[in-house]
């Protein structure tokens, strides 16, 4: 995937208003499949498989011994002792090693990165689009879930209601060799809407805006869920798996530090990532790990690790060009109204 096809800031746009296209080809894929591979699973990431059902998904870490974040991962339970794991592209050859390390002959272990093509549909006309060319019943479909189905006559495409960019996706996973032909026929499905083929940078922007981690930029092996703010992806009371003692240890004795929101109190005031957070008298408080201008909100939006104690609402700087800029601590998501969130809102009673 480029860092942009045409205008990043109007790929961005697009997947708000309208409807983008993503290749994510790049991202890993395994399969981890027999009796031992719910356990085996269970054993290796933070959130408890124990809850999932055929057909559903769920958000989940992959930790060293210390608590440390290798990766941050989607696995979908496709049918009963089947799993697909999606990891992100940098680390799939390292998340398989160790992966691989740790799996008894009991666990099958199959990577299928480079025979499969992940596009990712998405915005608030993404059923629209997707409906041209399916029968399936996608819009029926629930927010982490997926299914089989024929899409643009090519069959057994794994169509899955996940995403990364806070609007209503669908992400499809085809066979390599039909990649380019279901590419094409989106691209048609969704020309009256507008749709627009999007890079790396309103990917990064769109997931920014949503306060969604990005795995080597936000936590890496030095930091675990807990400070990254992720704590509800991780099931203490499950049972044992790898880092679990460390998350206890640390929960016990407290946080340092927390992934925190930050928003630009002046519009040219746009953070960049690693520049030093501050207090009033030029105290070093800080990180910026992800920073950028929101094209939604026309001001610039960060993540960033500082003291747990600060509230919402507080205000910490960062030297940029010489200059300091002034930054309100904001709870994400940076962007309330989206398909997705339109989507989730619980339904009224009749």
């Amino acid at each position: 995937m480029p860092l942009r096809y045409h205008s990043e800031i109007a790929e961005h746009e697009a997947v708000r208003t309208q409807v983008g296209l993503f290749d994510l080809s790049h991202m890993g894929e395994f399969l981890v499949r027999g009796a031992e591979a719910g356990p085996f699973l269970q054993k290796m990431l933070t959130n408890d498989l124990s809850r999932l059902s055929p057909g559903r998904a769920q958000y989940t870490f992959l930790l060293n011994p210390e608590g440390g974040v290798i990766d941050d991962l989607i696995v979908y339970l496709l049918e009963p002792d089947l799993y697909l794991l999606v990891v992100n592209a940098a680390n799939t050859d390292k998340d398989w090693q160790w992966l691989s390390e740790h799996a008894t002959p009991a666990v099958k272990l199959q990577n299928i990165s480079e025979d499969t093509v992940l596009l990712a549909l998405s915005g608030p006309q993404s059923t629209t689009v997707l409906s041209r060319l399916t029968s399936a019943p996608i819009e029926a479909l629930p927010y982490y879930a997926c299914l089989k189905a024929t899409v643009a006559g090519i069959p057994d495409v794994l169509v899955a209601t996940t995403g990364y960019t806070g609007e209503w996706t669908y992400e499809l996973f085809v066979r390599a060799e039909r990649g380019a032909e279901l590419w094409q026929a989106l691209l048609e499905a969704g020309a009256s809407e507008g749709i627009r083929p999007a890079g790396l940078a309103a990917r990064n922007t769109l997931r920014l805006e949503m306060g969604y981690l990005l795995c080597g930029t936000d936590m890496d092996e030095s930091t675990t869920p807990l400070e990254a703010n992720a704590a509800w992806a991780v099931k203490l009371q499950k049972g044992d798996f790898i880092g679990r003692e460390a998350l206890l240890r640390q929960k016990e004795t407290g946080l340092t530090r927390r992934l925190t929101g930050l928003l630009a109190e002046e519009s040219r005031a746009i953070p960049r990532n690693g520049l030093p957070l501050t207090d009033a008298h030029g105290n070093p408080l800080g990180r910026i790990t992800s920073g950028s201008f929101s094209p939604t909100l026309k001001k610039g939006i960060a993540l960033g690790y500082l003291p747990p104690n600060l509230p919402e609402g507080h205000t910490v700087y960062m030297e940029a060009r010489g200059q300091r800029y002034a930054l309100r601590l904001t709870k994400p998501p940076f962007v309330k109204d989206t398909s997705l969130s339109r989507r989730l809102a619980p339904k009224p009673n009749p």
